[in-house]
């Protein structure tokens, strides 16, 4: 028996890239998906095209609070599920979590949401953090009261969700390890260092939340000690108040203390030349996909005790875990495997083991699929 399921995201590239496995897998099981986001470029068309989704361009704001916007992006939902029979809405990110639960909730249609991490409004970083939570908190609340399933990426947002009394006890959640890596798009590769040239990396959106200047303090700090050791910088500069500043990459890029590549589509072929990863994150992460796409290939890990990063470190067995926003301990932690470098490859088989037992996309998607069918099923 075919049925049609609606995946919303807030970002039209997130879809092939991070749920392509999981839109794979859906088809695959005999589903029809239709594919929602904003901003659809042409190449997002053509590549969920080829996936076999139906990819339909959402009139939706990322950022910001439009009620009039908002309401029509609810609106245009609600159309979205009438107008190709929807079966199952199954929502990620806050936007199209809250409206695609409003939406499927005036059809009454079944909706299971993916919280795939709390971000900035959680963090309680800052004023307009915490005023941001308690209109989040709200809205969660409102739309989330008849999903049928809401799943979670780590345990720490599933007792948030309760301790905030967003969900009953009594509504059904779960958790899955992350979005998943595929293990054979970042095949596993042996890497021998026997020297101080280290090379160090993050992948990232460049904001401050993200932890890029605690790397680039990292990197001016070691550089004069281990002038061999190289500090890797992938992703682009957006218009977020928190971005870094173009000018203080290039400034340090021209300096050689950090190698600033921005924005690369080619990852794991980069990922593969370099030796230990690095996300000093103090943002609410779901479990970053960046780390994962480095345990697969098999890189030490240098993450942050924060939820969503925690689940991706066996402490000293493949990484280590570090205070958020502290620079010392992160000083501490590079400094470490420039001074060790055989350990690199070492703790690399440790992360390759961890993504393969924890982290593989076929395990999650089957979890994810079977929750879907166990809905659709009552």
């Amino acid at each position: 028996m075919n049925k049609n399921v609606l995946i919303i995201a807030s970002m039209a590239n997130s879809l092939p890239h991070f749920r392509g496995d999981f839109i794979a897998e859906l088809i695959k099981q005999g589903y029809t998906v239709f594919a929602a986001a904003p901003e659809m470029t042409s190449k997002n068309i053509d590549e969920l095209t080829q996936l076999g989704a139906t990819p339909i361009t959402l009139d939706l704001d990322r950022t910001g609070l439009n009620p009039v916007k908002d309401f029509k992006s609810v609106l245009q939902i609600k159309n979205l599920i009438t107008k190709h029979h929807i079966d199952l809405v199954f929502p990620y990110t806050i936007k199209p979590v809250v409206y695609g639960s409003i939406a499927a909730n005036m059809c009454n249609k079944p909706t299971i949401s993916l919280i795939t991490g709390l971000g900035f409004t959680f963090s309680g970083a800052s004023t307009k953090a915490n005023m941001l939570q308690q209109i989040t908190k709200r809205l969660y609340r409102y739309a989330l009261r008849k999903n049928k399933l809401v799943i979670f990426q780590n345990e720490d947002d599933r007792q948030l969700f309760f301790e905030k009394r967003i969900l009953s006890k009594k509504q059904k959640t779960d958790i899955v390890n992350g979005s998943g890596v595929n293990l054979d798009r970042y095949p596993f590769r042996e890497i021998n260092v026997n020297s101080q040239e280290v090379k160090f990396v993050i992948v990232a959106r460049l904001i401050k939340e993200k932890g890029i200047q605690l790397f680039m303090d990292t990197a001016k700090a070691l550089k004069k000690q281990f002038p061999l050791s190289e500090f890797h910088i992938i992703g682009g500069v957006g218009n977020s108040p928190s971005s870094v500043k173009i000018e203080a990459l290039n400034t340090l890029h021209d300096s050689g203390v950090i190698v600033f590549h921005g924005r690369k589509d080619n990852v794991p072929e980069f990922l593969k030349d370099m030796h230990v990863f690095v996300l000093p994150t103090f943002y609410r992460e779901g479990i970053p996909r960046s780390i994962l796409e480095a345990l697969s290939i098999g890189m030490p890990i240098i993450t942050t005790d924060t939820p969503g990063c925690k689940e991706t470190i066996v402490e000293n067995e493949n990484g280590f875990l570090i205070a958020p926003n502290s620079l010392d301990p992160l000083i501490q932690a590079c400094k470490f495997f420039i001074e060790n470098p055989s350990k690199i490859n070492q703790m690399g088989k440790r992360s390759r083991l961890l993504a393969e037992e924890k982290f593989d996309v076929n395990i999650i998607n089957k979890h994810l699929v079977d929750n879907i069918e166990t809905v659709l099923d009552h």
